[in-house]
């Protein structure tokens, strides 16, 4: 994992997350680079459809990059602002 801190948020990437990232298509990850700039600002704003998942994901959140993509993401620790990008793809990795 490295970890990246902007805006006092720190991002951690799994190298899972890494790799799907790699495959994505150029405009995907253009916009996934957008969302995240907003993500940073504030993990909880309206236009990224943040949402806690249910199931075996229950422990994880999701935000949207646009209608087909998401990130899955958890907290490390609430207080400093440090989550975990678990996983990026299509609707279909939840």
């Amino acid at each position: 994992m490295t970890k990246e801190i902007y805006n006092g948020v720190k991002i951690l990437y799994l190298s899972k997350f890494r790799k799907q990232y790699k495959k994505l298509p150029s405009k995907v990850k253009d916009l996934a680079e957008e969302r995240e700039k907003i993500f940073r600002k504030n993990l909880f704003d309206s236009i990224l459809e943040t949402h806690k998942l249910h199931g075996k994901l229950s422990s994880f959140l999701a935000f949207s990059i646009n209608y087909e993509y998401r990130i899955i993401f958890d907290f490390v620790d609430k207080k400093k602002n440090v989550v975990r990008f678990y996983s990026i793809g299509k609707h279909d990795i939840y």
